[in-house]
């Protein structure tokens, strides 16, 4: 179905001019019953009693047993396991929220929400739209934070989430519940806000989820718009960490950002909401603390060099920001050979930006003599690494046949363009 066909009211103004027919109702059968006193009662109980290890089967038994439906019922044990699965995005929070299960993938790490939230307050922004606003999670840090969210939601029963969500966030802050307005965001626009957020979803439709997208007409709403608005407003744009760099606008402080080692975004920002001097960064979390590298651009890679006692893993936002040459000078590092994103160095500096392995030996790369050596030493729990080996660590690792009571890293990759095999430990 085309996203533009979607609104709120057939009547209302919008933002490209014209109108669009009224969505279509979503929601998921049984689900209604969520926002219910009755049935918010029943997903708080299985909530917590699935959070104490209750068996999900007998859960179902009881809720059955009380007079639900069958429909009832799946929708509060499915709502309840969401809960338990938005927990390391949201925290305690979680236990509070409604999620759908598409919502809760792309919702935005709480951590990572209240950190956009402070730019748009640092900013001097005290109403920001956030056009597709998804079951929230940006809305919430922006109330949180003191911001009046103008949310918009393209899907009907998600926009219920999101508003039940708000409701949540509000009552803890003794706020009005914010009403979510239902349309597409190149329709409703931004209104009177004086910032802007966007969220894209990627266009799929007869296309593989992992094909490259190169047009900015490849999104929903379209980086041509997303972009328009940020000519007019302080604006931030949440994409994929994979985003083609070439779509990167000249004005943007591009931002890529991981989070226990997993790259999960890539914002750019525009205005205000961008900071003098920096055009590339890399916000690493870890947990309750993080750690930013930053550059007015891209740093050239560093010199190779000899392998030294110690090799450094940069993490994946360090890598996309080609900030590797920056983070290399800190470390006092060069390159294990060119075009691979390993540092080594003789000196371990602990850093957020990397993980660190001190290398113990050099192991033979061919396979029947990496298995008799990985023997001899008695290793049986290995770590594979690898970068410019090709190679699949799960298939090796079986074909090694490991046994013993040692544990290890194996990193497989190139020095000065020669294959190793380098025995390592963490550092």
């Amino acid at each position: 179905m085309n996203h533009r066909t979607h609104r709120a009211s057939s009547t209302a103004p919008t933002a490209r001019g014209g109108a669009a027919p009224a969505p279509e109702h979503t929601t998921p059968p049984g689900w209604d019953f969520l926002f219910e006193t009755a049935g918010l009662d029943a997903l708080n109980r299985t909530a917590g009693e699935l959070a104490g290890g209750a068996d999900p089967t007998q859960l179902n038994t009881l809720l059955r047993r009380t007079g639900l439906s069958p429909e009832h019922t799946a929708a509060v044990l499915t709502q309840a396991m969401l809960r338990l699965k938005a927990r390391p995005k949201f925290g305690d929070l979680a236990m509070s929220l409604l999620f759908t299960p598409s919502g809760l993938e792309q919702a935005t790490r709480g951590i990572v929400a209240l950190r956009h939230a402070a730019r748009y307050r640092a900013a001097g922004c005290t109403t920001v739209a956030d056009l597709g606003c998804g079951i929230g999670a940006e809305s919430i840090a922006l109330l949180g934070s003191g911001i009046a969210p103008l949310a918009v939601e393209i899907d009907p029963f998600t926009a219920r989430v999101a508003e039940h969500n708000l409701g949540v966030t509000a009552a803890h802050h003794r706020l009005p519940t914010p009403s979510v307005r239902v349309g597409d965001a190149e329709y409703v626009g931004p209104g009177d806000a004086d910032g802007v957020f966007l969220d894209p979803a990627r266009r799929t439709a007869g296309h593989s989820d992992t094909r490259r997208i190169a047009s900015p007409d490849d999104y929903s709403p379209s980086l041509s718009y997303a972009f328009e608005l940020a000519n007019q407003l302080p604006t931030g744009i949440k994409l994929g960490p994979g985003l083609d760099r070439e779509l990167i606008p000249d004005t943007a402080e591009a931002q890529w950002v991981s989070d226990d080692g997993h790259v999960v975004e890539t914002g750019l920002w525009f205005g205000a909401l961008a900071r003098h001097g920096i055009t590339r960064s890399a916000l690493v979390i870890r947990g309750t603390e993080s750690a930013e590298l930053s550059a007015g651009e891209d740093s050239a890679d560093a010199p190779q060099r000899a392998l030294g006692e110690y090799l450094y893993e940069p993490d994946g936002a360090v890598i996309r920001a080609r900030l590797i040459g920056l983070l290399a000078d800190r470390l006092r590092a060069g390159m294990l050979s060119d075009g691979i994103a390993y540092l080594t160095s003789d000196r371990l500096l602990p850093t957020p930006f990397a993980a660190a392995f001190r290398i113990i030996d050099e192991l033979p790369v061919r396979e029947k003599d990496l298995r008799r050596a990985l023997a001899d030493r008695g290793i049986g729990t290995l770590e594979i690494k690898k970068r410019g080996a090709d190679v699949d660590p799960a298939a090796l690792r079986t074909r090694l046949k490991l046994r013993g009571p040692h544990s290890a890293t194996l990193v497989l990759t190139r020095v000065a363009g020669a294959h190793v095999a380098l025995l390592a430990e963490r550092a």
